[in-house]
């Protein structure tokens, strides 16, 4: 059986987000177990969509590209799971800021 890998194209001011991994160590050097890690908030764009439909008719540019590390609300977005990964699917205006 042959494994496809699955291809997501968010629609309007969607993106798709992989969360960055979380620390393990805190900045004082104490070593975190996974039921102690928060999720983090940050994470790298797979993905965006093609932008908001405006009234006009035409669409709004997003100020997010793939490739942009974010940071994001820590409620944000839709978790979802594809070929064992997990993603999160989240408007843009959910997105705090981009790290440069």
């Amino acid at each position: 059986m042959a494994v496809t890998k699955v291809k997501v194209r968010p629609l309007g001011d969607k993106v798709l987000i992989k969360r960055l991994e979380a620390e393990s160590v805190t900045a004082g050097g104490i070593v975190l177990p996974d039921s102690a890690k928060e999720k983090p908030k940050r994470g790298r764009i797979q993905a965006v969509g093609e932008g908001k439909m405006l009234d006009t008719g035409e669409r709004a540019k997003l100020t997010v590209k793939k490739g942009d590390e974010v940071l994001f609300t820590s409620y944000a977005g839709t978790e979802i799971k594809l070929d064992g990964e997990e993603f999160i699917i989240m408007d843009e205006s959910d997105i705090l800021a981009v790290l440069e």
